[in-house]
């Protein structure tokens, strides 16, 4: 890093992972061994090289920082017919676009832009195989949250419905350069055959942001736009949006008419 002069910088959300072990565990979790990888915010490619030393196929990192380019361009030099550079930033382009399919996501991904990103791949599921991810824990949390949990909420829904979640293990804020504030998890997304039940994306997250928006109040209030006759669903109308399971929100879904 000092050779290359990068500095983390906070308006990018950096803290890069540079402990050998730590990365080579991520690569081993993540299954990368004759897969095609994309990396999102390589930096200066500490998780990168691990990728590459257990057994990638092909690497095509995604960073956008164009002082992390020079440290890449080096590694590259090593792995010239395995890692792809691409001077992008994340949240304006398709991967489908860029890899055949499917590919494998693995990404310490910056905080402040976590969330969106796990969205639009989630939108684009199909064209993944796994994803490892490593998160603020509170974002990891309500990932894998159960519901009646305070943790439970959208992106708990929408992300169980599409993908088999589960937190690793979590890292330290002192691994990082320089430390984040708060303890990190590495996360895998493995996508279902199909969604746990059917619903239309759209439909869900209208009725999950509803709901979720209002999280205190009674369902028959929070969602009192749809006109549902949530009795004849099965339904309590006196119950909030924590309390119901993944089934019955795409049950709610399917209900909504167009």
């Amino acid at each position: 890093m000092s050779k290359h002069e990068i500095y983390a910088k906070r308006s990018l959300g950096q803290h890069f992972l540079l402990d050998t072990n730590l990365t080579d565990k991520i690569a081993r979790i993540a299954n990368v061994k004759g897969s095609t990888v994309i990396e999102i915010g390589p930096g200066p490619g500490g998780l990168t090289r691990s990728l590459l030393m257990n057994g990638a196929k092909k690497v095509i990192a995604i960073e956008k920082d164009p002082r992390c380019l020079a440290a890449l361009l080096e590694l590259q030099s090593f792995y010239s017919e395995s890692l792809i550079i691409v001077e992008a930033d994340a949240m304006n382009i398709d991967l489908s676009q860029i890899s055949s399919k499917p590919f494998n996501i693995v990404a310490n991904l910056p905080y402040n832009i976590s969330t969106p990103l796990l969205i639009g791949w989630l939108q684009k599921i199909k064209s993944i195989s796994q994803m490892t991810l490593t998160f603020q824990k509170e974002v990891a949390d309500r990932l894998v949250a159960s519901p009646s949990t305070k943790a439970y909420g959208r992106l708990s829904v929408i992300t169980q419905w599409l993908c088999n979640v589960n937190i690793q293990f979590n890292i330290d804020s002192l691994a990082f350069v320089p430390p984040p504030k708060v303890v990190s998890s590495v996360v895998t997304l493995l996508p279902r055959n199909k969604p746990s039940a059917p619903a239309d994306w759209l439909k869900l997250e209208k009725v999950t942001y509803a709901a979720f928006n209002q999280r205190r109040k009674m369902l028959r209030s929070s969602l009192k736009k749809f006109n549902l006759d949530l009795p004849s669903l099965g339904i309590n109308p006196t119950l909030r949006a924590e309390n119901l399971t993944i089934e019955q929100f795409c049950q709610l879904a399917r209900s909504i008419r167009d």
